[in-house]
This record gives structure tokens, sequence and C-alpha cells, in this order.
């Protein structure tokens, strides 16, 4: 459900400047909407965020036509209003420094560089507005030999190794593998979301803003996690075990009559639950299985043994009678399974918005649980230009004289009306 009030929230009062594109900078500043602060999208006039065209699927309008928002673009952009300003003429750069005065939260993902010949950089910045939390996104971060090169999602997984760890190993047909999904700019927005509640915490207690300068290398290098601290540890370069974890056994999908399904075995006791489940409870008391360390060091020995005992039952099967005793397992749901399951729909995982050209528009909730400050949705992902006049409005004065003289002059571009494609 969305909420009527505006101000509401955990962040409520906080301005958010976004100067942001493509995802990981619209992580960020999404959830920060979501918690409550007002934030403001600023865009290329004409064609706006990149991922506004990065379709099909297109959102529909209620005559069934496809619109210009993309259902990339609208995964992580609600919660905030459009202003299309073009920030390489003085009057849009005039207007962006206006707005960061106001503010107190600015993020961006322009090229190392950019932002300071346009006198927009945290120094310029900070010179009139010495509280503001200024969060530089890039590629490679603001320093170091790399700084100057662009950085996207699948190029940061493959230079920062996730792509070696992912897929199935080259004796099994397999290739290094990319996640489903762009992993690496989605952490990057939840590092740079932490960074910056720590910076207003530290706002708080000094009224000093900051740099938080935030790399997508450095965050995936950070979360390479227990396989990476595994190489620095033994130095030895792990491979690809498709499905399999590198430290514990068995705990991968499994073959069943029907289909696949998960089994998760996290521990002796769960594995010794399996065995009676399966008919073969000598399993367990063999040594070389008989504890975790030695299943995983006489996995390909003990993996095919399981995977005969699993093919003799459906999924559904095996997944009703482990539960039963308490081992982890699970299905392997695509898509459509998810957001039709119970638990997904209960815990509102799922939600619609009002949309002023589609009518609603479905999207996926926001994870965060408080008591006393829950996230609020507010406003849908904002049409290119929505909300802009207001916003000049509010924070810097305007006048329509001079919205419309912005306007005429190429510094801005405006709807003919709110709630139409711009």
């Amino acid at each position: 459900m969305s909420d009527p009030n505006p101000k509401t929230g955990p962040l409520s009062g906080l301005i958010v400047l976004d100067l942001s594109r493509i995802l990981a900078g619209p992580t960020c500043t999404q959830i920060l909407g979501d918690l409550g602060a007002e934030v403001i999208k600023v865009e290329r006039p004409g064609s706006g965020d990149d991922t506004r065209g990065w379709g099909p699927p297109f959102l529909q309008d209620q005559n069934g036509e496809d619109t210009r928002e993309s259902a990339y673009y609208l995964s992580s952009n609600r919660n905030k209003r459009s202003l299309a300003v073009d920030v390489s003429t003085d009057a849009g750069q005039k207007l962006i420094k206006g707005l960061a005065a106001k503010a107190d939260i600015l993020v961006e993902n322009f090229k190392v560089g950019d932002l300071k010949r346009r006198g927009l950089d945290y120094s310029s910045i900070k010179a009139c507005n010495p509280g503001l939390i200024y969060c530089s996104i890039s590629g490679f971060g603001q320093t170091g030999p790399y700084a100057s090169r662009a950085g996207y999602d699948f190029l940061i997984q493959g230079m920062g190794g996730i792509m070696s760890l992912t897929g199935f190993p080259d004796g099994e047909g397999g290739a290094e593998t990319k996640a489903g999904v762009g992993v690496a700019d989605v952490m990057c927005g939840m590092y740079a979301t932490v960074s910056i509640l720590a910076a207003l915490h530290h706002r708080s207690a000094t009224g000093k803003g900051q740099h938080i300068d935030m790399s997508l290398f450095d965050c995936q290098v950070s979360w390479l996690i227990n396989q990476g601290v595994a190489y620095l540890v033994s130095g030895e370069v792990p491979g690809r075990l498709g499905n399999g974890h590198p430290t514990i056994v068995p705990y991968e999908t499994f073959p069943a009559s029907d289909k696949s399904f998960i089994l998760a075995v996290g521990n002796d006791s769960q594995f010794r639950k399996f065995c009676a489940v399966a008919g073969a409870p000598e399993l367990a008391e063999d040594e070389r299985f008989a504890t975790n360390d030695q299943r995983v060091r006489h996995r390909t020995t003990l993996v095919p043994l399981v995977r005969k005992l699993t093919i003799n039952k459906s999924a559904e099967d095996w997944i009703s009678v482990l539960e039963e005793q308490g081992v982890p397992c699970g299905p392997v749901n695509d898509l459509a399974a998810v957001f039709s399951d119970p638990q997904v729909l209960a815990r509102d995982m799922l939600i619609k918005l009002a949309h002023p050209v589609s009518g609603e528009v479905p999207l996926i909730g926001s994870p965060i649980r408080m008591s006393e400050t829950p996230v609020t949705y507010r406003r849908s992902p904002p049409l290119l230009g929505e909300g802009g006049k207001d916003v000049l409005r509010e924070l810097l004065g305007l006048s329509d004289e001079e919205l419309q003289g912005l306007k005429e002059a190429g510094a801005i571009q405006l709807p003919d009306q709110e709630g139409s494609e711009a």
C-alpha cells in the first residue's frame, strides 16, 4: 500500500539530490527514499536515465501500449521526483548548485573528473554546504590506476573474481558465468547506503559532512567473503563447483524423479537425519562421511551416492519428509513461483503503486521491517521530469516565468502536464 503522507519514515525531512543513473546509485537512493527521505532524481533532458530504454519489457499504459518506462528503470526508482536538467549548461549547473546547497545528501556516478569540470564536485559544493554528505559511485574509485575507466556490472563481476567461482566446472560442460541479476551494482548501492547512514550519524555529532568514495570494484572484491579469505589463507585458487558449496557437503541441487531440488545439509546431525530418511543410515556411519570436513574431502565419492538416493522420489516428496525432520531443503523456483509464493505475499514483497499512465505498477517490496519507523511507498517511479516544477518552486523559489525561461533556454525539460510523458 502507498502512504498518502510523505512526511513519514526515519529519514523524513532529509533531502537527497540523486545525480546517479543505471542501478548502483538508484538502488541506494531508492532505499533512502523508502526510509522517508525526499529524493530528487536529476536526469538528462530527452532521454533521462539510461535504463528507461533498457527493454523490453516496458510498462504498458491503460490502452495496452508500451510506455517509455522499462521494467529495469522501474525496479530502482520509486519514492523519487524527476528533474530533467542539462548539467552541461551554465544555467543547469547553477540549478544543481542551488539544490545541492539545500540538500543533505548528494549521490552521483559521473565519470571521475566530469563534475569537477562543471564546478559540481565535492570540494566546490562543500564551500556552500559544509554539512553535505556527497557520495561518489564509480567503477573503480576516485584513485588508483583504473580510476578513469568506466565500470559496468558485468565487467566488474569478471574483474572482481565472482565469475571465476560461478558456473559448473569445465569437465561438466560449464564456463565462467555471471550472476543473473546485477549483484555488483546492487551490493555497491547497499554499501553506499550504509556509508551514507554512518555519515549522517557523524554529522549529527559534529555538524560536518564528508565525501564518500564508493567503487563497484572494491565492493565486488569485498563480497568475495569466505571464498576470498579461503584463498588468502590457503593460497589455493578455488574453482567452479556448480551449485555445490566449497566447504559444506552435501549442499547443492540434487535430482528427484521429476525435477531438481535443493538439499542444504549444514551439520553432522542433519546429515544423519537425511541418511535415515533416505534409508541409508550406513552412510552416516562411514568414516569418510561422518563429519563435514570428511564429507568435503570425499565430495566426489559422496555426491554421486546421494544422487542415486534422491532420484527415487519426487521433489515434493523429498521436501515434505525432510522438512518434517528439520533437514534444510527446498524447491528451485522460477519467478512465477516466487511471486505467487504465500510467504512472499504474506511479507508484502509484491506491491502495487498508482501510476499516472498505466493506472498501477507492480514492484518488488522493500525487505526492511522496522517496528517504529516502517518503510513507506509514497510515489511510483516518476515519468521524466515528473515533479520537477514543484522541486524548483519549493526549494529554489522559482516562478513560472523563470521556469519557462529555463525551459526555453534548454536548461531544463518540463512535461506539458504532470502525469504525461515528457
